[in-house]
């Protein structure tokens, strides 16, 4: 199934308001969970982390973050085993890292900072201080334009950010609904909160990094072991089901990486059933796929909507609970074919021509 970026995700969502917020305030609701998570397992500003994404990806626009899911330009370099990609940087075609989905990029920059000698001093300033975090990775080489530090403090402070690194995986809903309250208003991401509060109940696996560890893939192995060991079973369980705004639909948000068996059983509806009323093409779940129980409508509940950063038409399909065919044609669009950033897909009447 196609990811929700969201929150996986913190999405951008909201049916109406949501529509005229800024490129960089998309990322904000998107990508603050991810930061807080790091910030909880590594030790690092939430604020830093987040403000680093910003500026790395241009508010989630650059070529590295769109098409390899890298939000901190992070090259190969030689302990690297999984997928690349070539990106003209500081040399033409250099090869940068490509992952999975962007939490991957965000655990691969943590465990870069913690696992690289250059950066052992910063873990001893204190975790609020974003400001001397800011100065420090800047006396440490991480960038070389001059005002690196400043910048990320500019960034912080424009947008708030030091409010993330004053809460915690649990709280992080409330956090971003501080800052951007029309979310209160919206369905699903009051869904995924109810979801975090379910998942805050279980103890998440946490596997300190050390400074002579050199493989990122047995690294990554070794953490993706224990999360699954200690964590999957209970989130499953406790899997909350909502009644959707366009048509009282029954859905719910994929709470761990699973499969459509699983939920099958869980829920006694059948595989075929629940890949037809998804429309899926694989039988994996993500964590923060949107999953619906029930036929999607054929229509929205809203005249129109902007697509947002790494969304496409799936994703859209499912945010608003419209079958994937009618909202092509609703949008007089090919199959396949995907939105641009702000494009605007309409969801009850169809798309005038032109």
């Amino acid at each position: 199934m196609k990811r929700i970026f969201a929150l996986v995700c913190i999405m951008t969502l909201g049916f109406a308001k949501a529509q005229t917020w800024k490129t960089e305030d998309q990322y904000i609701q998107r990508f603050a969970k991810y930061a807080v998570e790091e910030m909880e397992k590594y030790k690092i500003p939430a604020s830093i982390t987040l403000a680093q994404g910003l500026l790395e990806t241009g508010g989630g626009q650059s070529r590295l973050a769109q098409q390899g899911n890298n939000h901190f330009g992070i090259k190969c370099k030689e302990d690297w085993t999984g997928k690349s990609m070539k990106h003209t940087d500081d040399a033409p075609n250099e090869c940068f890292r490509v992952y999975d989905d962007p939490r991957q990029s965000y655990e691969d920059h943590s465990i870069f900072l913690a696992t690289r000698k250059y950066y052992t001093k910063l873990f001893d300033l204190d975790m609020k201080d974003y400001r001397a975090w800011a100065h420090g990775l800047k006396k440490a080489g991480y960038a070389t334009n001059p005002r690196y530090a400043y910048i990320l403090i500019d960034k912080i402070e424009k947008y708030k950010l030091y409010e993330f690194d004053n809460t915690s995986t649990d709280q992080v809903y409330y956090a971003v609904l501080k800052l951007y309250p029309a979310l209160n208003n919206d369905a699903v991401f009051m869904a995924q909160m109810d979801q975090n509060k379910a998942n805050s109940k279980v103890t998440p696996a946490t596997v300190k990094a050390t400074y002579e560890q050199t493989s990122y893939a047995q690294y990554q192995k070794d953490v993706n072991k224990q999360s699954e060991t200690l964590s999957a079973p209970a989130l499953l369980k406790n899997i909350l089901v909502k009644n959707h705004p366009n048509g009282g639909m029954k859905f719910f948000v994929v709470p761990v990486d699973t499969d459509v068996a699983t939920i099958s059983k869980k829920f006694g509806i059948s595989e075929k059933k629940i890949i037809k009323f998804n429309e899926l093409n694989s039988n994996t779940l993500k964590k923060n796929d949107i999953v619906f129980l029930d036929k999607k409508s054929s229509s929205g509940n809203v005249d129109t909507y902007k697509a947002e950063i790494g969304e496409d038409m799936h994703d859209i399909s499912q945010k608003f609970g419209i079958k994937l065919s009618k909202l092509y044609s609703k949008n007089r669009m090919d199959e396949g074919q995907q939105p641009r950033v702000g494009q605007v897909i309409y969801l009850k009447n169809k798309k005038p021509r032109s």
